[in-house]
């Protein structure tokens, strides 16, 4: 990854070391070539220390689903963390309107996120977010359009530090790589369980 940001380059100057080994190890991590992502400029006042990444999931140069993954670190600890790292996330698809009408998506999606999370066997706590689904439809001049649907989970959980005080932050980046996939319908890179439900692909990608 090319860590040419202005914003985040400049954070990692005065960064604590388990800080700059959690950043290292999220440039390093090897992911499915479906997924293009890259630096992005960090929020700053969520934290003392924060790298941001966005991410898109790609197919025949068509965007499936994209998202941004923050960490954050705070040295002194966080009392609502419950530790000095935390991860924050959005992921966003389009949906077939059919699907998005399903009363039980929120919850199966949130299912995704913390079931992406465990079988990367991962330890977490005190996790947290939202599942929204919204639908747009056209009229007037753009009433030919068809009838649209989004999903969007926005999340957050505490990563368990290691040695060093340094979460995995690599394997953490590839469950949230999961999980941008599996939103997106791609079906997974081996096979998986077959009581695991994924989304169709959205309808109309758009182009990246």
């Amino acid at each position: 990854m090319d860590d040419s940001k202005e914003g985040n380059r400049d954070a990692m100057e005065t960064a604590p070391p388990p800080f700059r080994a959690a950043v290292d190890a999220l440039k390093g991590a090897r992911l499915r070539p479906d997924i293009e992502i890259d630096p992005t400029p960090a929020p700053k006042r969520l934290a003392p220390y924060a790298y941001a990444l966005e991410a898109a999931v790609v197919s025949d140069d068509e965007d499936l689903a994209d998202g941004r993954l923050v960490l954050l670190h705070d040295p002194a600890g966080h009392d609502a963390w419950q530790g000095t790292f935390r991860l924050v996330t959005l992921v966003r698809a389009e949906l077939e309107p059919e699907m998005a009408a399903d009363p039980l998506l929120p919850d199966v999606c949130w299912s995704w996120l913390t079931g992406a999370l465990q079988a990367r066997g991962l330890s977490y706590g005190e996790p947290s977010g939202t599942v929204t689904r919204a639908s747009s439809h056209y009229f007037g001049g753009i009433a030919e359009r068809p009838a649209a649907s989004q999903i969007e989970i926005r999340a957050s959980w505490t990563p368990r530090e290691g040695m060093g005080g340094v979460p995995d932050t690599a394997t953490h980046l590839a469950a949230w790589c999961d999980l941008l996939c599996q939103v997106a319908g791609l079906p997974p890179l081996t096979p998986g369980d077959a009581s695991v439900v994924t989304l169709p692909q959205r309808r109309g990608p758009q182009s990246h």
